[in-house]
């Protein structure tokens, strides 16, 4: 818990008064409100619901509150100093609380508390970076965040993190391969104790035989797209992404001018990455098919936490950290069915809905999960270069509006038969 805090509170080292109010999307809270969000839960759920201490801070209980207020009224909130102290004196307070827990009755909420802050995190980092990207297009100065594509550094508040990418031998496959998936049963989601409940229950699943990407698609096979003419060609895209595509009229993704050529696509809406896939004759995966290539053992007849087995994510994929990588410089993190780059980079659409598992039932409240299964919302998979290592596996879903266009999203495709 504490080195997540370390990690949160190190997006707001020297961060300016404005940035930390600003609002750059009308689907997304500023950064602050996010920061005061993390104390308040903390707060009520270790503090209040299991402790059985009074609301601290009952001020604030309306504005960060998830249903308090809507995120425009969100702007108006207290100082950088004045949240801090408030994150603080409930971590202090929680830690004097948990040396007389009881941790084994209550590992599940911590877990949950645990990602919930990586989770905001990694919105947080998104948020900085739209909020440049808005700055840049205004011809303003920007704001705290600078990023850097090609090369050395990227500076997120005051972390600058230096590349580790090291020269490395050219992948044995080419990048639009495809792997085969043979029919049959595999188990889809999680029981254990860190998974959250829309990862609930595990459940057998039938898929027939299908074809997916070894790899995410390449920013490089994505500009054959735009060379094409694919944004302007209407036979690519369905009616409801024709539609958006003619409202939005974007030529190319978000950030594209971050793009490097082995590097993952990013900054793609579910739309996008449709109307791509079907330029090439292929189509997105379900979540379903997703989660097969990238967990199933067939040998074992089990899942795997992560695509290479049990160990925790070290060197076997690109997450908690600030840029994206190549797409194959991970090889020691693939799958038992060889696909790589699963975990980290960018997340994935899927073509599946975000919906419930048999026996779902919500953990720790209603708004989690459960008002999303909505049919309003694609599923997303395999984190980010962002994404922490508590909110990491295969199984952990991910979900956006379709519409939706983020630096941390890309995709691979798949087929019903081999193809690319």
């Amino acid at each position: 818990m504490q080195q997540c805090r370390t990690s949160t509170l190190g997006l707001f080292s020297g961060m300016d008064a404005a940035t930390f109010r600003h609002q750059p999307h009308a689907d997304f809270s500023p950064v602050g409100w996010h920061l005061g969000h993390i104390a308040y839960i903390e707060s009520l759920w270790l503090l209040e619901h299991c402790a059985g201490l009074k609301p601290l801070f009952p001020e604030y209980k309306q504005l960060f509150a998830a249903d308090g207020l809507p995120k425009s009224e969100r702007v108006n909130l207290p100082s950088l100093t004045d949240t801090r102290h408030y994150l603080d004196t409930v971590r202090a307070k929680v830690l004097n609380y948990l040396e007389v827990a009881d941790l084994e009755a209550q590992e599940r909420l911590l877990q949950f508390l645990l990602q919930h802050e990586s989770q905001h995190a990694e919105i947080m980092t998104f948020v900085l970076l739209l909020g440049e990207v808005g700055d840049r297009e205004s011809g303003g100065v920007g704001n705290s965040l600078g990023f850097q594509p090609q090369g050395g550094s990227v500076r997120v508040g005051e972390i600058s993190c230096t590349s580790p990418l090291l020269p490395i031998s050219p992948s044995p496959y080419p990048l639009a391969e495809m792997i085969r998936i043979p029919a049959g049963k595999f188990v889809q989601g999680s029981d254990s104790i860190e998974a959250l409940d829309n990862e609930r229950d595990r459940h057998w699943v039938y898929l027939d035989t299908y074809w997916i990407d070894r790899y995410p698609v390449t920013c490089g096979e994505y500009r054959k797209f735009m060379a094409a003419s694919g944004y302007q060609n209407p036979e690519y895209w369905s009616t409801s992404g024709w539609e958006w595509l003619q409202t939005e009229k974007v030529t190319q993704p978000l950030y594209w001018h971050l793009a490097q050529e082995n590097h993952p696509v990013f900054g793609v809406s579910y739309y996008e990455a449709e109307a791509y896939a079907r330029f090439v004759g292929k189509r997105l995966p379900t979540e379903a098919e997703w989660e097969k290539a990238a967990s199933w053992d067939e040998k074992r007849k089990q899942s795997r936490t992560y695509p290479w087995g049990e160990a925790p994510p070290f060197n076997q994929c690109n997450y908690n950290h600030c840029h994206t990588s190549p797409v194959d410089a991970n090889q020691d993190g693939q799958s038992a069915y060889g696909c790589e780059d699963m975990l980290g980079n960018v997340w994935e659409w899927t073509a599946s809905w975000f919906a419930t598992y048999p026996g779902f039932q919500n953990y720790p409240y209603v708004g989690y999960s459960q008002v999303y299964f909505d049919q309003q919302h694609r599923v997303l998979k395999g984190g980010s270069w962002a994404t922490r290592p508590w909110a990491l596996r295969s199984s952990f879903r991910n979900w956006y509006y379709p519409y939706m266009r983020q630096i941390l999203a890309g995709f691979r495709c798949a087929s019903d038969d081999e193809c690319g």
